[in-house]
């Protein structure tokens, strides 16, 4: 039987990345396990430990009543370790018959039972979770199924609990078992009628698991969908976005483009009235090249028939 402090102790090799990431998973809220599984699942597959990817992601999220139990092992282990004992020195005391021992152990039963659920209650609060009634009666029916049976016992020392446990209706701490008869050493035997009565309560409540089982199934398929639906708003969110700061880029570009445009359209009309009024100089000048070679032509004849006269 693995303990608390063995589970502690245990030293590192090739599954610790494991079992530390199971650990931390268990005590995980269930409403944000199964992001979580998937997150250590993929960083385990990130880095190429394939085996340890597939075992986290088959993990089954805990309900809320064995989260709190996982939550109250690990956060409290000298009070949980103690409480294991408990348990051992009650199933020992029950088994040898000793009345008195039954006595005075049931008594400190209660008193644990209803601290360490308070104690989870708490701690519960804190981690964001309030517990309703319900929930805390399955807290403490695990509790007590803790400290009656040795398998409980094993399955919460394991920091695991996917459900509630169920304490045997065969343990009644305060009495001692009755005394043996001949032909029955060893063995109860249950009045008429307990064992019809013990049978239809098991079945109720595995009734209610597979219920439980199936509703946090359905759950999970839920919250796959909501993620993945999650995921595409924020790849259209990302594309939309993309697509404004395309369009912002273009809108600058032909606001640019507009402004050179209005620039050139006043440089080209400035141009032209320049034109224009080189085209008026060059006509001008035109002008007065033209009479300045005729005042240039009348001088010359004028000077050559005053030569002419003189000879």
């Amino acid at each position: 039987m693995e303990t608390l402090n063995a589970r502690k102790g245990r030293p590192g090799g090739a599954g610790h990345e494991l079992e530390t990431a199971l650990d931390e998973l268990y005590t995980t809220p269930p409403s944000d396990f199964v992001a979580r599984r998937e997150m250590l699942a993929a960083a385990a597959k990130t880095a190429g430990r394939v085996d340890d990817a597939r075992r986290i992601h088959a993990a089954r999220r805990p309900t809320l009543a064995a989260w709190a139990a996982n939550l109250l092992l690990r956060s409290q282990p000298e009070e949980s370790q103690q409480f294991l004992e408990l348990g051992r020195a009650l199933r020992a005391a029950y088994h040898a018959r000793d009345a008195d021992g039954l006595k005075d152990l049931s008594a400190q039963r209660r008193r644990v039972v209803t601290a360490l659920s308070r104690q989870a209650a708490q701690l519960a609060r804190e981690a964001g979770h309030r517990l309703s009634e319900s929930v805390q009666q399955d807290l403490e029916a695990t509790l007590r199924a803790v400290l009656a049976d040795p398998d409980a016992a094993d399955q919460w020392a394991g920091g695991r609990l996917i459900n509630a446990l169920t304490p045997p209706s065969d343990f009644r701490p305060g009495t001692a078992p009755a005394a043996e008869r001949p032909g029955t050493r060893g063995r109860l035997t249950p009045p008429p009628g307990a064992r019809a009565a013990k049978d239809e309560l098991a079945e109720r409540r595995r009734a209610r698991q597979e219920q439980l089982a199936q509703a946090q199934e359905a759950a999970e398929a839920a919250e796959e969908r909501l993620r993945e639906e999650r995921a595409r708003r924020a790849d259209v969110d990302a594309e939309l976005q993309r697509a404004r700061e395309h369009t912002e880029q273009a809108r600058r570009r032909m606001s640019a483009a507009e402004e050179q445009m209005q620039q050139a359209r006043e440089e080209y009309r400035q141009a032209e009235n320049e034109q224009q009024e080189a085209e008026e100089h060059s006509r001008s000048a035109a002008d007065a090249l033209a009479q300045a070679e005729r005042e240039a032509r009348e001088r010359a004849q004028h000077v050559r028939r005053m030569t002419a006269g003189t000879t």
